[in-house]
């Protein structure tokens, strides 16, 4: 089967919920509603992708021929920024430098996770992301089993900056990411990525985004430099910060730029468990 003629599976993978967009390729693409497939609550003993990986491998049935793009939820995802270097040109320099500032942060675990980094610029620096390798060889393993090809699995951050980049503009930039229990921040200054912030929600989702926001505030100085903030969070569509905050928040989504298909949406719009309307 010629690749551009494969039917296209989109997956956004978490800890809770596996949501999956099937298109047909052809003279007249066809895109099939999304279907959301909520986990099962994990055994403590338990990596904690795994009981997603289960509930995926249970809606590949009839997957045979398929292309698959994954994208990965922040929960299983690590960042850290790769500040400008000028001399550092060659890609084996670039994986060599995300590899060293990685383990700065990370230390030995890093020796068990897989890196890719974002498009380097000795100028402007990049963004490293590190994923369990474990995990991406139990893609791959399912993929193989279910004849499928892997085009790729992305983290969230990098799908969402990926598509919306162009929107984005100012000098000093912030993007708050938000999921169900993660929220991720990033900075960037004049082009360069400053910071990003990737953390467990454990109460109130507003709170804790005030005051992660707030924090970051610190690599400027005052908040007159940085109080504007790109918030990206469909699966809390009411989420405001507080008017005295001293944030102007920017919703990422538009009717012109609307949440991609297979990203997840509050599970109060499923109109029966384990599906949901496109």
């Amino acid at each position: 089967m010629s690749p551009s003629w494969r039917d296209q599976i989109q997956v956004f993978f978490a800890p809770e919920r596996i949501d999956m967009v099937r298109s047909s390729r052809g003279f007249k693409p066809v895109q099939a509603p999304k279907v959301t497939n909520l986990c099962q609550k994990q055994d403590a003993s338990q990596p904690l992708w795994e009981p997603p990986m289960q509930q995926l491998a249970q809606m590949l049935p009839d997957a045979t021929g398929t292309e698959m793009t994954i994208t990965l939820s922040n929960h299983f995802v690590r960042y850290a920024t790769l500040p400008p270097q000028a001399e550092i040109t060659a890609p084996d320099e670039v994986n060599a430098y995300a590899a060293f500032r990685m383990r700065e942060i990370y230390f030995e675990r890093v020796d068990a996770w897989v890196l890719s980094v974002s498009a380097w610029d000795p100028i402007d620096g990049a963004i490293c992301a590190a994923i369990p390798r474990d995990l991406l060889a139990k893609f791959e393993d399912l993929a193989a089993r279910h004849q499928i090809k892997l085009k790729g699995v992305e983290p969230y951050f990098a799908s969402v900056y990926d598509h919306w980049h162009e929107t984005l503009t100012g000098t000093n930039l912030c993007l708050a990411l938000i999921e169900r229990g993660h929220i991720c921040i990033a900075l960037m200054n004049n082009g360069v990525w400053q910071s990003i912030r990737n953390q467990r929600v454990l109460h109130d989702v507003r709170d804790e985004l005030r005051i992660a926001l707030d924090q970051e505030v610190i690599l400027f100085g005052n908040k007159e430099n940085l109080g504007l903030v790109y918030l990206f969070a469909p699966e809390h569509p009411d989420l405001v910060l507080p008017e005295d905050c001293g944030w102007q928040v920017v919703a990422l989504e538009t009717e012109q730029m609307p949440v991609l298909a297979h990203y997840p949406t509050p599970i109060a719009n499923h109109i029966e468990a384990g599906v949901c309307v496109a």
